[in-house]
């Protein structure tokens, strides 16, 4: 694509009130981004374009914002990725309203890898906390991409517990990427890309922290995953617009079940009378992705002397006792029980951890 019609592109996708689908319909319209952006502004109200949209497509507040995208995308790491290349991934071009642009910064290839999904309460509770890293921990190390949207709570500790094993994860903003949010996680932010994962926006490179945005931002998240794995959220959460949005996305819904005297458990409690998997371990998930499972071959081989499957052949446990036990934090207990289970080594009945006998 020439750097003429790249920038064009870019000045549309900035026009007030021109969201994906306007957009993908004046594309049609026209041969090209650049015969789009000189068109007449008849021609732009015949598509049924709001007049505010013509008039500001020759404003040098929009040539100057689309020069200093152009810019970005030139530095290391940064990417724009247009709807219509290769390089858009699969799954997400499937959606009415898929994305025109979207701005990467860091591995661009992950976004076709197959990811999963893990939302939830920013103001998860330890134990939300602690499901959320060691499901994130065992599914990284399964081969998928962790998927979240870099919020406080759950979605911190999906990012976090990819990071651990040395797995890929995804961050979808509802910012735009020069405009982190939250700023707490402006250091996970860059862990991420360090480690080899990547930041994603729909939005303008200087779009700062918005409301609307975020419902919109989450269709992102489910429209790149094969599911979504909700694990702690409330009747009102967000997270069950995530959840919804994939369901009518045609992707799989998870919910971790809880306490019924947790108002964090609601949610998903709600989630799985409408028809969600239920999840107790991440086997009930892989059992419904297996075609997708790429278990790391030496995961049993590592696990098989560990102290943790040791105490559990003496005799079994729940993951708070052997916790306590061997001296351990639960979130690491609840990982390493998961990998065990992926391996075949170990398994879950009724709350009480057993070993398999090889």
């Amino acid at each position: 694509m020439s750097p003429a019609e790249l920038e064009a592109r870019l000045r549309l996708h900035l026009l007030p009130e021109l969201g994906p689908r306007r957009l993908h319909r004046l594309l049609e319209a026209f041969p090209d981004a650049s015969s789009a952006l000189s068109a007449p502004a008849s021609a732009w109200r015949a598509l049924g374009l709001p007049d505010a949209c013509a008039q500001a497509r020759r404003t040098a507040e929009i040539r100057d914002r689309a020069a200093a995208a152009l810019a970005w995308s030139e530095r290391p790491g940064h990417h724009l990725i247009m709807r219509d290349t290769q390089a858009y991934p699969d799954l997400l071009a499937e959606l009415d309203d898929a994305p025109p642009v979207l701005f990467v910064a860091g591995a661009p290839e992950l976004l076709q890898r197959p990811q999963l999904a893990m939302v939830g309460s920013r103001r998860a509770s330890h134990y939300g906390l602690d499901i959320a890293t060691a499901f994130s921990r065992s599914l990284a190390s399964a081969g998928f991409v962790i998927g979240s949207g870099l919020a406080l709570g759950i979605d911190g500790a999906a990012h976090q517990g990819a990071l651990d094993v040395g797995g890929r994860t995804v961050a979808v903003l509802g910012t735009g990427l020069q405009c982190i949010y939250p700023q707490r996680h402006r250091k996970l932010a860059q862990r991420i890309i360090d480690g080899g994962g990547a930041l994603l926006s729909e939005l303008p490179l200087d779009c700062q922290p918005l409301a609307a945005n975020f419902p919109r931002r989450n269709r992102l998240i489910s429209g790149m995953a094969l599911g979504v794995l909700v694990v702690e959220a409330s009747p009102s959460s967000g997270s069950l617009i995530t959840a919804r949005l994939a369901a009518e996305q045609g992707r799989e819904v998870y919910a971790v079940p809880g306490s019924i005297h947790h108002p964090g458990a609601r949610g998903c409690h709600h989630l799985i009378r409408q028809g969600a998997t239920l999840v107790e371990t991440v086997g009930d998930i892989l059992e419904g992705l297996r075609g997708w499972q790429q278990v790391v071959p030496t995961t049993s081989g590592v696990l098989r002397q560990s102290p943790l499957l040791r105490q559990l052949a003496a005799a079994p446990a729940s993951a708070e006792t052997l916790s306590i036990q061997l001296a351990r934090p639960l979130s690491d207990v609840l990982a390493e029980l998961t990998e065990l289970e992926i391996s075949g080594q170990a398994a879950c009945e009724q709350g009480q951890w057993t070993i398999r006998r090889l």
